[in-house]
């Protein structure tokens, strides 16, 4: 896999009451990756990023919501979100600040 492509997918971790009650009973860490992006190349990003073992990858569309401003309505884009389970012993520490 090209290497250029790995480092674009990953966009931000998504910090959610979902997503850390995933980590802290699965061990799952939710990211928001691009929507082209393949369970094979998260998984190989993830691992160039951040130096872990990757063991499962699931993925899903999440779309976007319907917001409305006075009048005027709008939609939000649609995204992608990954749930990454990691090998035993390894973790991610995003750095809360």
């Amino acid at each position: 896999m090209n290497s250029e492509r790995l480092l674009e997918i990953i966009l931000a971790p998504h910090i959610s009451e979902k997503s850390t009650l995933a980590a802290e009973r699965r061990g799952e860490i939710a990211f928001k990756v691009k929507r082209d992006a393949r369970k094979g190349e998260i998984s190989g990003a993830i691992e160039l990023l951040f130096s872990v073992d990757v063991i499962k990858v699931r993925t899903l569309n999440v779309k976007g919501k319907l917001k409305r401003h006075g009048r005027y309505s709008g939609k939000k884009s649609n995204w992608k979100k990954a749930y990454v389970t990691l090998a035993k012993g390894h973790d991610i520490d995003f750095g809360q600040s």
